[in-house]
């Protein structure tokens, strides 16, 4: 007779376990190129909001490369745009083996396909409506942990990688270089953040300064002013430049590329990832505009009481304009089945990529500003889809009592 198997127990059953997230500055060399491509992005819809943008960069010592398909009406000098940002990242010494005034520029730019336009264009495709910019799947994510509604592990990753720039900006910390990293690692028990576990801060800097001092400035200016006290205790791990030196960082130190830090950019791991990237592309790509779509409809879910967490997946066919699919999960904390869910989401928000760009406001310069940071989670009038404005909807259609939203 066969032994009957016993499923184990997944660790998270008992809602104990540890969970990671990392965030990466602005002079790191994959978000150089992030933000090279979205301030490229940027110009061009300054000049012609209907701009089809896919612009690509690859960042290495002493050159820059922007590739991709650009067809817009806007005359752009693109050399000069990505020289403008490099300076803003703050690479401006050429001790550091790349700085704005001596990099190559090097641009290959095509137009975009026209089998792909027709099918983004209004009217001139197999459909009537615009249509998708290319099949693929979209996640939205959202849960109580912090006031944002992130996750907490990628929200403090952001949160030191944030101070890193206003220390180094300010000069307060004037021998930080843009380049560095923060990983979060916390404990949950019960499901819920209890403690922080670990704290990893990996940051450029000049020679002059001795490790003893960089540590100490690290963990006194930049990495427990932005802790929730409450989580901190005498066992929390830090860990500051693990090597004891990063002197050699940024587009010198390693190559970049734009789109490779699409965990950074959305919930540091949490939840799913359809796998596309942001950065460098026009709202008409679902990518992009889907995403940003599918995080509000969560946020707004878990503001409006509906939730504790929300899962929202998007998913879309080229030259298609609405949705495949729609599929709320709450991870099991739905206040309502998830199914009257989904179709309560696609009663109340809208989900063709023309209805999307116009509904969040778009088709914009809003772009360079999200290429570091995190694409969610962010305060500002330009993040349209983190407003909380559809709390009252969707608590009248669930049958529950309305509350304002924000």
């Amino acid at each position: 007779m066969a032994k009957k198997v016993v499923p184990s127990k997944s660790r998270f059953d008992n809602g104990k376990f540890l969970f990671t997230s990392e965030s990466v500055t602005m002079g790191h060399p994959d978000k150089v190129s992030d933000h090279i491509s979205d301030a490229i992005l940027d110009a061009m819809l300054a000049q012609d909001p209907k701009s089809r943008v896919a612009c690509e960069t690859m960042v290495t010592t002493g050159l820059v490369v922007v590739a991709g398909e650009i067809t817009s009406k806007a005359i752009v000098d693109v050399p000069t745009i990505v020289r403008q940002t490099i300076k803003e990242i703050g690479y401006t010494d050429p001790e550091m083996g790349f700085d704005y005034e001596n990099c190559a520029v090097m641009v290959t730019l095509d137009k975009q396909s026209p089998d792909i336009s027709q099918g983004v264009t209004e009217g001139a495709g197999l459909h009537k409506e615009q249509g998708a910019g290319d099949q693929g799947l979209m996640f939205g994510y959202a849960c109580r942990e912090t006031p944002a509604l992130m996750p907490m592990p990628i929200q403090l990753a952001h949160a030191i990688t944030t101070q890193l720039r206003k220390m180094r900006q300010s000069k307060k910390l004037p021998w930080l270089r843009p380049d560095g990293k923060s990983q979060v690692t916390v404990e949950y028990e019960n499901n819920k953040p209890k403690r922080i576990h670990t704290i990893v801060v990996a940051t450029q800097h000049s020679p002059s300064i001795a490790y003893k001092s960089l540590r100490k400035q690290i963990i006194d200016k930049v990495v427990m002013p932005v802790l929730p006290k409450r989580l901190v205790d005498k066992n929390i791990i830090i860990h500051v430049n693990p090597t004891g030196r990063f002197v050699v960082g940024g587009p010198k130190g390693d190559c970049g590329l734009t789109g490779r830090k699409i965990i950074v950019d959305t919930y540091g791991g949490r939840g799913s990832h359809g796998g596309g990237a942001f950065s460098g592309k026009d709202p008409t790509k679902v990518d992009r505009t889907a995403s940003y779509m599918a995080r509000y409809i969560a946020k707004n879910i878990v503001a409006a009481g509906l939730a504790d967490a929300c899962e929202v997946q998007l998913s879309y066919a080229i030259g298609v304009a609405k949705p495949v699919s729609v599929l709320i999960n709450t991870e099991g904390t739905a206040k309502i089945s998830e199914e009257k869910l989904s179709l309560i989401v696609q009663e109340l928000f809208p989900l063709t990529p023309k209805a999307m760009i116009n509904y969040l406001k778009l088709a914009r310069p809003i772009f360079a500003q999200t290429s570091y940071g995190g694409h969610f989670g962010r305060n500002g009038a330009d993040f349209t889809w983190e407003k909380t404005d559809m709390v009252a909807k969707l608590q009248k259609a669930a049958g529950l009592k309305p509350k304002s939203g924000k």
